[in-house]
């Protein structure tokens, strides 16, 4: 059985992955040919030998370019994974346990250590909270407001002596909000504690700059970027405590073991140098669309507009657009705009078969019956205006099929 769209279909989901680009394919393109040819340029990047040692060196460029363009200090503060499910699952579990040994060494280890998740992570994170609670520690769910957002206070209220990790994503994939990171970090800091951010949605859509938000690890991913799927990284400070999670042959520093993707990597440095350079330019182009969209769709009769967001605010995403269509389930929308040629989701890719409404939506207080009527749209690199005015009209037929 095979699939296709033609040209006229508009894609709208970019908030689950975005289409390769054209420059990432042709970073990729040297390491993807057949043959004797592939060998000399894709080979082990940790043997000795000549083509070994040209992998090797793609690999390290790409990690350069890759710190470079997060903020990051050094090279080998960035640390390559299968994607950004690793970089947090890693990211959580391997904090969580380095921050427990080194209390430990100190003769400082709480009886119960304590961890804080906010409500509306990933569960790429919330799955490995949850681990840690059956390797003995307490973990706390943060409560956000009806917009998505961690309240500072809230935080500072959940802090105490024994905790040992912060982890809050730095903007929500579902319905856009965007954290004040470097605020909650060095709130966290300031009690002694780690913190993490999964920055997969914000990077190349707001600033990121792991240096200026002061954080201790952070988690992104190359296929939302327009980069390959099946590569991640994870930023991890030098000197923070950190317990490995991948093992095995010890590659990445010894904190991440396994042969490294090289092609993958260095598309993913592709995508990562171009979302950075892009980012103000493509912001500014995609924040109108998305005023546009609130705009036209909440006069449609049964749309709702899941958060307030201002014109212009940046403080949501300026390419995720979130509505409620009253009577008509995800499901339901997501086929009909389908057959009319629009790509768009009920929410995060990774739990759309799922039939239970979003977390994040119950979160922030939104019944259960109207978290099942969840629509989202977002745009990307190729969305044009013209675009979005189609989508609107065809949301118009969707919401009246006959």
């Amino acid at each position: 059985m095979s699939f296709t769209c033609d040209d006229t279909y508009v894609y709208l989901d970019y908030a689950a992955t975005a289409p390769l680009t054209e420059e990432v394919a042709a970073a990729m393109a040297p390491y993807q040919v057949g043959g004797r040819e592939n060998i000399l340029v894709n080979a082990n990047a940790n043997s000795l030998h000549t083509p070994g040692r040209k992998a090797f060196a793609a690999l390290e460029a790409a990690r350069k370019t890759v710190a470079t363009a997060l903020g990051a200090t050094r090279p080998t503060e960035i640390i390559f994974t299968s994607g950004a499910t690793e970089a947090d699952d890693t990211a959580i579990i391997g904090l969580a346990l380095g921050a427990q040994e080194a209390l430990r060494l100190k003769g400082a280890l709480p009886q119960t250590p304590h961890v804080i998740v906010s409500a509306i992570e990933h569960d790429a994170v919330l799955a490995p909270a949850h681990k840690l609670e059956t390797l003995g520690f307490r973990v706390t769910r943060l409560g956000v407001d009806a917009h998505g957002f961690v309240e500072v206070r809230a935080l500072e209220e959940a802090l105490c002596d024994d905790t040992v990790l912060v982890s809050v994503q730095a903007a929500n994939s579902e319905v856009g909000s965007i954290q004040p990171i470097a605020q909650l970090a060095a709130l966290t800091h300031a009690h002694g504690a780690l913190f993490h951010t999964d920055a997969v949605q914000a990077l190349g859509k707001a600033p990121v700059n792991v240096n200026a938000w002061d954080v201790d690890a952070a988690s992104f991913s190359a296929h939302k970027l327009g980069g390959p799927k099946g590569v991640g990284i994870l930023y991890l400070r030098a000197r923070t405590p950190f317990e490995p999670y991948m093992l095995g042959g010890g590659q990445e520093s010894g904190l991440r073991s396994g042969t490294q993707n090289v092609a993958g990597v260095v598309g993913c440095a592709a995508a990562v140098f171009d979302a950075q350079s892009l980012q103000e330019v493509e912001s500014a182009r995609l924040r109108p669309l998305r005023d546009y969209l609130y705009a036209e769709l909440t006069r449609l009769d049964g749309v709702d507009a899941t958060v307030e967001v201002e014109p212009g605010s940046y403080d949501f995403l300026p390419n995720i657009v979130h509505v409620l269509v009253q009577g008509l389930e995800s499901e339901t929308l997501i086929l009909r705009l389908d057959m009319l040629g629009f790509g768009v989701s009920g929410g995060s890719a990774c739990s759309s078969l799922s039939l239970e409404p979003s977390h994040v939506l119950r979160a922030m207080g939104v019944s259960t019956d109207r978290a099942r009527e969840a629509l989202r749209i977002s745009m990307g690199r190729y969305t044009t205006e013209e675009d979005v005015h189609r989508f609107v009209d065809a949301l118009k037929q969707a919401c009246n099929w006959e």
